[in-house]
């Protein structure tokens, strides 16, 4: 078995950025220019595609041979670019991406911020010059009079930045190598590269979407954010009344009012007080308006769209880096507003049209409804049918399972109604009574915010993120409900300390501890200078927390501490965890492994999915095999290494993406 190490220099109209890999490599003027290669330890070879050089018989013959294995840093660019470039689609099996290498070893993603991460000699990390090379070369230009009026560079019109072009793509892959080898002592799973190879093949797959609504989406929301702009400026003779520090003097000056912010939540509570009337009434509901009248995902959308009619690449593999979950790109499908409002066909319909007066009669603000029918740009093609299943309440099963909460697990193995069980259990009050109609039935919102707010050592302050003062809640009563739901749940907290104990003892001695099948390790790579917390879930996948180390924290107790991508700054950081922190992580990550083997019985079965979301699945198949019922079977199988977690999973059928 040979290892092939490629990367590759492409041209193309099309903004990858905006649009993704594969409207960018279906674009009719995409080609490569630059093919670099390495066969096992060889030196790195460069071919110039741009200049005439054909590849040789045997490296082409070696693209579809399953006995090279291809290595590239973030592979799927490189795999569809090649599968365009021979006119097949290449064998998703052969390739091996060394960005997941990366990713699952907890490190971030990027080939020039993994280099730094793992502490690459400057000389094995990228040119600087490599962003400008890449924008000369590789992007249409502007045309000028100094240019000669073209629209693309060419090797011919600046020779010395070409070869400086070549050695920047050869260098990649001396990078790419690099990584690999570093972190060849922490292979990735057989079963982890064969669900990115799935991955692949969803991404490239893609799903269908209504064109004929987003235009009509994008046109009615242009439209309205105009007028509503036009009353603003009308009521407040503001240049820009959009703008926070304008319209906070405004109100200030104009109005009596004070406002430290304009956030969505600060205005929507103003509105709510007896002492904002009028113009300053009317201008906080227009922003209010103005917050909703954004067509970016439309955009998104409308930028992303093959010539097919299908949007791909929406997914991206071990996108959250801790717990190994899929991430959104371009239009952001875990991040979708929710439908509230009824009649879809109808609302859709209207937008088609470009009926703006029939949304506002029927819905009241239009704004708001065209972000609830975003979902609904999805949707199955002629002959077709969506199929969509979703776990039910996957996370607090897992973190049941995982505790061995047994009153829970029962909930689960029977009736599953979670939120009345624990409120029944947290204020002892039979479960039968908490049913609507009964006044033990204002309970379960106690209930449900305390198990969506509390599982991963949240106090009161989870409570609250959570919205329980907006539930109607008392603030006085947070704290009784956070200790009702500890006692209640008395397995769950042991857990939490637990882990923290297992985490703290592991990097302390150096010993392995295992906490209710879950195996933590101190594991090093001396020679490169590698040092990992790892955590081995009930799959046998592994968690990676890089360069772990203790201090104390504010409690005076041990506090975790790791390196890892801060998610406001982007970089790479130390970083602060706990118990409840590290369950999170586990609880997520044995869902997101749930979540896998579901996607792959369901290709196995030919259930085609278009698309996940979070613990949901989206199938496009013919109508005559669009069965729920078939669906759900498959999703709930039970798990090899969890047999006895109790699964569930309920669904639809339809036209169009939904959220029931």
């Amino acid at each position: 078995m040979s290892h092939l190490s490629i990367d590759l220099e492409t041209f193309s109209s099309v903004n990858i950025g905006k649009s993704g890999l594969y409207k960018y490599v279906q674009s009719p003027d995409f080609e490569i220019l630059l093919f670099a290669y390495s066969v096992d330890d060889y030196p790195v070879e460069i071919i110039d595609l741009a200049n005439g050089e054909m590849l040789p018989d045997w490296l082409e013959a070696a693209i579809g041979d399953p006995a090279y294995i291809k290595h590239a840093y973030n592979a799927a660019f490189e795999w569809y670019c090649l599968s365009k470039y021979f006119g097949a689609t290449l064998p998703v099996d052969q390739w091996r991406d060394t960005m997941l290498h990366g990713l699952y070893c907890g490190f971030t993603a990027g080939l020039d911020a993994t280099g730094k991460a793992l502490g690459l000699p400057q000389e094995k990390q990228k040119l600087a010059v490599g962003k400008s090379l890449i924008r000369y070369f590789c992007v249409p230009c502007a045309p000028t009079k100094s240019n000669g009026g073209r629209t693309r560079n060419l090797p011919k019109h600046d020779p010395e930045k070409w070869e400086l072009f070549r050695t920047y793509c050869k260098g990649d892959v001396v990078t790419e190598k690099e990584i690999e080898r570093r972190l060849s002592g922490f292979p990735v799973p057989a079963d982890i590269e064969k669900q990115w190879q799935t991955d692949l093949i969803i991404n490239a797959r893609g799903v269908a979407v209504d064109m004929d609504m987003v235009r009509g989406a994008i046109e009615i929301g242009n439209s309205t954010r105009d007028k509503l702009m036009s009353e603003a400026v009308s009521i407040t003779g503001l240049e820009n009344p959009n703008s926070v520090a304008q319209l906070s003097r405004w109100l200030e000056k104009e109005a009596e009012l004070e406002f430290s912010d304009l956030r969505k939540d600060t205005v929507a509570s103003a509105l709510k007080s007896d002492e904002v009337t009028g113009d300053a009434e009317r201008m906080l509901k227009i922003r209010q308006e103005l917050g909703k009248t954004s067509t970016k995902k439309y955009d998104a959308i409308e930028a992303a769209v093959c010539a097919d009619g299908r949007v791909r690449g929406l997914l991206q593999f071990y996108g959250a880096n801790r717990t190994g979950r899929w991430a959104g790109r371009l239009v952001q499908v875990q991040n979708l507003p929710r439908t509230y409002i009824g009649h879809l066909p109808w609302a859709r319909k209207a937008v088609e049209d470009r009926e703006t007066e029939k949304l506002r009669v029927m819905y009241g603000s239009v704004p708001d409804t065209l972000s609830q029918l975003i979902r609904t740009s999805f949707i199955a093609p002629p002959g077709h049918k969506l199929v969509d299943a979703d776990f039910s309440s996957i996370e607090a099963r897992v973190i049941s399972w995982l505790a061995g909460e047994q009153w829970r697990l029962e909930v689960f193995r029977t009736h599953g109604k979670i939120y009345e069980a624990s409120a029944s259990q947290m204020f002892g009050v039979p479960l039968e009574k908490i049913k609507k109609g009964n006044p033990e039935y204002a309970l379960r919102q106690r209930g449900k915010v305390a198990e969506l707010a509390l599982g991963y050592q949240g106090s009161t302050g989870a409570l609250i993120a959570m919205g329980a003062l907006d539930m109607g809640i008392p603030e006085a009563d947070l704290p009784d409900i956070v200790s009702r739901w500890r006692e209640a749940n008395k397995r769950i907290v042991d857990l939490w300390y637990s882990i923290e104990s297992a985490a703290v003892s592991v990097i302390q001695t150096g010993h392995q501890a295992g906490v209710n099948g879950i195996l933590f390790q101190r594991e090093f790579d001396l020679e490169n200078d590698l040092d990992f917390l790892t955590i081995t879930l009930p799959s046998r996948r592994k968690l990676f927390y890089a360069r772990p180390e203790l201090g104390q924290n504010q409690w005076g107790r041990p506090s975790i501490t790791y390196y890892g991508v801060n998610q406001t700054t982007k970089q790479w950081t130390p970083l602060e965890t706990y118990g409840g922190k590290l369950v999170e992580n586990c609880v997520q990550a044995i869902a997101r492994d749930c979540l896998a083997a579901a996607i792959e019985h369901l290709e196995e079965a030919g259930f085609p999915v278009v698309f996940h979301v979070h613990d949901e699945c989206v199938i496009d198949c013919p109508e005559s095999q669009a069965d729920l019922d078939a669906v759900v079977k498959i999703m709930t199988l039970p798990i090899p290494w969890a047999l006895d977690l109790p699964l569930n999973a309920d669904g639809w059928v339809g036209d169009f993406f939904r959220k029931d």
